[in-house]
C-alpha cells in the first residue's frame, strides 16, 4: 500500500511538471518583439499541424513564420537542451561522486570552446558548411571525453578520482590553447562571435537541427534512465559494487561517453550553457532524493522547464536585443548555491 501511494505521488508530480512544461512552452510562443494573443497562437498551431504543406516550409504567412519557423523551434531546442544538460549533470555527479560536478567538469566545455574558436577564427565553412562552428564544437567535446577515458586508464584501472583529474588536466590544456588562438587573432568580428557563442543562445534553432537533436536526447536519456541501478552503485563506491559482482569501471566509461554525446549535441545546437547541469540536479534531489530511477526523469522535466523560461526571459529583458542565456542562468544560479550553503540539512548522499 505504501509503495502504491509513493508511485501515485511521483506519477502525479511528473504529470504536473509535464503540464507546467506545456504551459511554459505555449506562453513562450506569445513572447517576443511581436506580441501575439493566445487565440492567434492556438489557431496558428492548429492550422500548421493540419496543413498539407510541411510546417518548416516558409512563405505560409507572417504569423505562421513567426510561430513555426522562429519561436517554436527555439522553444523546443531549449526544452531538449535543458533536459539533456540536467540529466548529464546527474550522471557526471554520480560518475565522479562529487556534488559540484556538472556536464563540463571533465573538460568537455573546454574542448567544445577550442573547437568552436578554431572554426570561427579560421573559417572552416568550406569543410563543414554553415554548421562548421557547431560541428567543430561537438568534435572537440567528444574528443576530450575520449582523451579523459584514455588518460584515466593509463597506469591502471580508471576510477572516479582519475577521471576527475584527467578532465581537469585536459580542460586546462584546452583553455590554454583557446586563449593562445584568441591572443594571436586580429579579427575583431570573429572575436565578438566567439564571445557571443560561448554565452549560449537558442537563436540558431532550425527544424533540421531539431530532428537530430530530439533523437539523440531521447535515446541517450532513456539509456541512462535504464542504467539507474548502476548509477546508484556508483554513489556507494567500487568496493560495494565488487561485492555484488559489478565492474563500475566499464559502466563509468560508457556513461561518460553517452553524457558527452548529450553535451556535444547541446553545444552543437546552442553554444555553451553552464549551470543547468549543476543547478537542476540539486533542486530535484531536495524533493525526490538520490535514487536515479526518479532523479533522471524529474531532472529532465525540470531542466526543460528551466531553460524554456530562461530563454523566454532572455528575449524580453532587453528592448530590441537578446540577452545571452548563459548570463541570465549564472545570475539565477549563484544565489541558489548560497542558499544551499545556508541550508545545513541538505546533503549529496542523503
Amino acid at each position: 500500500m505504501k509503495n502504491w501511494l509513493q508511485a501515485t505521488k511521483y506519477t502525479t508530480a511528473a504529470l504536473t511538471l509535464g503540464i507546467i512544461l506545456a504551459l511554459a512552452m505555449f506562453l513562450a510562443l506569445t513572447i517576443g518583439n511581436v506580441r501575439l494573443p493566445n487565440s492567434v497562437i492556438w489557431e496558428t498551431l492548429v492550422n500548421g499541424w493540419n496543413s498539407s504543406l510541411p510546417i518548416e516550409a516558409p512563405g505560409q504567412g507572417g504569423i505562421h513564420d513567426i510561430v513555426w519557423l522562429l519561436r517554436f523551434p527555439r522553444i523546443l531546442m531549449a526544452a531538449l537542451v535543458g533536459a539533456g544538460l540536467a540529466v548529464s549533470g546527474v550522471v557526471m555527479q554520480a560518475i565522479v561522486r562529487n556534488p559540484l560536478a556538472d556536464p563540463y567538469i571533465l573538460g568537455i566545455s573546454s574542448g567544445a570552446s577550442l573547437g568552436a574558436t578554431v572554426a570561427i577564427l579560421f573559417g572552416l565553412s568550406f569543410t563543414f558548411g554553415d554548421n562548421s562552428v557547431g560541428i567543430m564544437a561537438f568534435m572537440g567535446a567528444f574528443a576530450i571525453s575520449l582523451g579523459v577515458i584514455f588518460i584515466a586508464n593509463m597506469g591502471g584501472r580508471a576510477n572516479s578520482t582519475k577521471l576527475l583529474l584527467a578532465g581537469l588536466a585536459l580542460s586546462a590544456v584546452c583553455s590554454s590553447f583557446t586563449s593562445l588562438v584568441v591572443y594571436f587573432a586580429n579579427n575583431k568580428e570573429a572575436m565578438q562571435s566567439i564571445a557571443f557563442w560561448m554565452m549560449g543562445s537558442m537563436a540558431g534553432a532550425t527544424w533540421g537541427v531539431l530532428k537530430v537533436l530530439s533523437v539523440v536526447m531521447a535515446c541517450s536519456i532513456l539509456f541512462l534512465w535504464l542504467q539507474s541501478r548502476m548509477l546508484n552503485l556508483m554513489l556507494v563506491g567500487d568496493e560495494a559494487a565488487i561485492t555484488l559482482g559489478y565492474d563500475l569501471n566499464k559502466y563509468r566509461q560508457i556513461h561518460l561517453l553517452v553524457s558527452s554525446l548529450i553535451v556535444g549535441f547541446a553545444v552543437y545546437s546552442a553554444g555553451i550553457i553552464g549551470f543547468v547541469g549543476l543547478l537542476v540536479p540539486h533542486v530535484v534531489r531536495l524533493f525526490v532524493g538520490t535514487g536515479h530511477i526518479k532523479l533522471i526523469p524529474f531532472s529532465a522535466l525540470v531542466g526543460a522547464i528551466f531553460l524554456v523560461i530562461a530563454d523566454a526571459l532572455c528575449r524580453i529583458l532587453l528592448p530590441h536585443a537578446e540577452l545571452p542565456i548563459g548570463i541570465l542562468i549564472s545570475v539565477i544560479g549563484a544565489p541558489f548555491f548560497v542558499f544551499l550553503i545556508v541550508k545545513r540539512t541538505y546533503s549529496f548522499g542523503n
